[in-house]
């Protein structure tokens, strides 16, 4: 939970935790999703002729990336700040895998939202035609 951003009007009903830091501040819940962190285990990618596998933000962020460009072009109209939606129920279920085993140190993962996957990771075909694709 963030100690320095309110927590958005969209996350209200999502069952944002207090912050685990001292003071238990209710502010933004992070993560909105997930992807895979770990390099050993993230994506395969090709650099200068060469394979290797590399996860985190480093990866995760070109993939939504895509995503997001790729359900543009299918809607014909950006999707615009993804964000709010993906925590409207009519969007945001159905639309992630779930990921409801693991733990961050601070938090425990769960059904539905958590302070460690988010949602969990994306359908993008489920998460387009929610969004009206």
């Amino acid at each position: 939970m963030s100690n320095f951003f309110p927590m958005p009007q969209y996350q209200s009903t999502a069952g944002i935790p207090p912050s685990a830091n001292p003071g238990s501040h209710n502010g933004r819940g992070v993560p909105d999703v997930a992807g895979d962190a770990d390099p050993a285990t993230g994506y395969v990618v090709r650099v200068d002729g060469e394979e290797f596998v590399i996860g985190g933000t480093s990866a995760v962020a070109p993939l939504w990336a895509g995503l997001i460009a790729l359900m543009n072009q299918k809607l014909s109209h950006p999707v615009g700040f993804l964000n709010p939606l993906i925590y409207q129920p009519l969007v945001g279920k159905g639309s992630f895998r779930d990921i409801s085993s693991g733990d961050n140190g601070a938090y425990s993962a769960k059904q539905g939202w958590d302070a460690c996957t988010g949602w969990g990771t994306p359908n993008g075909a489920k998460l387009l035609q929610a969004l009206g694709g």
